[in-house]
């Protein structure tokens, strides 16, 4: 169960880096630059944990599509962004695919 604590972590960690990019206005703000920089730094750490014990498109999957749901959030949250019902659906679908090979599939069992 740690490893997916530590795939949390490398997606929080990931959103933060990203959301940070968005404030860095082109690395010119000192501050959010380094949150960017330990932001991807940390996020490929704790990614690299999970690694040791979950198949490589598990992980990857799981971790770029929650990255992907939660900065639309944040985009909208944060941003003021907005999210037409294509985009609504796209994100319902990318959190039913993470479902799909996180509960469903055979395949990317943990056991692997």
């Amino acid at each position: 169960m740690r490893e997916y604590l530590y795939l949390g972590i490398a997606i929080a960690a990931e959103v933060t880096g990203t959301t940070a990019l968005k404030f860095s206005d082109g690395f010119t703000n000192v501050v959010p630059t380094i949150v960017v920089i330990a932001g991807y730094i940390g996020s490929f750490y704790f990614l690299s944990l999970t690694l040791q014990a979950f198949p490589i498109g598990l992980v990857y999957a799981t971790w770029s599509a929650l990255g992907i749901v939660a900065a639309v959030l944040i985009g909208v949250v944060l941003f003021d962004e907005t999210v037409d019902i294509a985009g609504l659906i796209g994100v319902a679908l990318i959190i039913g695919g993470v479902i799909c090979l996180n509960v469903l599939s055979g395949t990317y069992s943990p056991a692997h």
